[in-house]
């Protein structure tokens, strides 16, 4: 699958890198604003303004939603969006300020380099400066920046993780996806169910298969809670309501179960955000939506570590044989 979630019109990417350590943000811009729905699966989620995308709840639309390295720390990132925002006049309109809503979710990557270093409000200014129509970077760039995965038996047996992003067109229906694969799990292609990336051997030489080794009895080790967290956006030119925005959220995870094994571990905090803008004018089945959206988002992961390039002690997958 090509194309990248840039193939949305009205939507922009942009990122921010950090040059002092591995780490970054990126924001998904919708300047006009677009329906938005959200969707957590793991267990250690740190997020920003996901109640609000509750369909019961009164705001619809958002104007960015940023993803974050550095922990909580990193959703400092989204203030910077919200003052990028503000300066060009963009925001719910409340009478008295136009008030950006920007939701945020994070990924731990503190264990990649100096954890001091983190994405803040400065970094989010930067990558909403930075946010263009154009595809965006893929691999060790923003939120990928200092992603790693296969951490099953530990960060000194991973691999590199990164950000990747994917589209795919139906009948006039566009829906793309951008995915920071920062996994627990091995990163697996769905249609030869080899894995692409993920735990590496006692020797560091090979890739593991974490789940055959488990199944064989090789149990893993206690991992530390909140040390990993795939994060992403699936965006379409239909036209959703909130609630239907959430199930293409819920349903748009299937891309996760099908390259991520495991996956909404205790340990990850799994957050895929989605959004419509209604471009097209043209309502579209929330399930057809839901399909698609699993598809892009399956094809953005694949890409993430096909593009990630290794960093010391961390191998990519264009490094390491099977």
């Amino acid at each position: 699958m090509r194309g990248a979630i840039t193939d949305v019109p009205g939507i922009k990417v942009g990122h921010y890198t950090e040059t002092r350590r591995p780490t970054g943000c990126t924001v998904v811009l919708i300047e006009e604003g677009a329906v938005g729905g959200v969707d957590v699966r793991g267990s250690a989620p740190g997020t920003r303004e996901t109640d609000l995308l509750n369909p019961e709840n009164l705001v619809d639309r958002v104007h960015a939603i940023v993803l974050s390295g550095g922990s909580a720390f990193g959703l400092d990132a989204a203030s910077g969006v919200v003052r990028y925002l503000d300066e060009h006049g963009f925001g719910f309109d409340a009478g008295v300020a136009k008030v950006p809503i920007v939701p945020a979710a994070v990924l731990f990557d503190l264990g990649v380099g100096d954890p001091r270093i983190r994405p803040d409000a400065d970094a989010g200014y930067a990558a909403a400066v930075a946010a263009s129509a154009d595809p965006p970077g893929e691999g060790n760039v923003g939120a990928g920046a200092g992603a790693t995965v296969g951490k099953l038996y530990g960060l000194p047996r991973a691999m590199k993780g990164g950000i990747g992003s994917a589209s795919v067109e139906v009948a006039g229906i566009v829906v793309g996806a951008i995915v920071a694969v920062n996994a627990v799990g091995d990163v697996v292609d769905p249609a030869s169910g080899k894995v692409v990336a993920g735990a590496r051997t006692r020797d560091g030489k090979k890739k593991l298969n974490a789940k055959a080794a488990i199944l064989r009895g090789d149990v893993p080790p206690i991992l530390t809670p909140g040390t990993a967290t795939t994060i992403g956006v699936v965006a379409t030119n239909a036209t959703l309501t909130k609630a239907q925005a959430q199930k293409v959220a819920q349903m748009a995870h299937d891309g996760l179960a099908r390259t991520i094994v495991p996956v909404h571990t205790m340990f990850d905090g799994d957050t895929i955000f989605a959004v419509a803008t209604a471009a097209t004018r043209k309502t579209a089945n929330p399930t057809l939506l839901g399909t698609l959206a699993a598809e892009a988002v399956a094809a953005s992961v694949l890409r993430a570590v096909a593009a990630a390039r290794a960093l010391p002690g961390l191998p990519a997958a264009r490094d390491l044989g099977g």
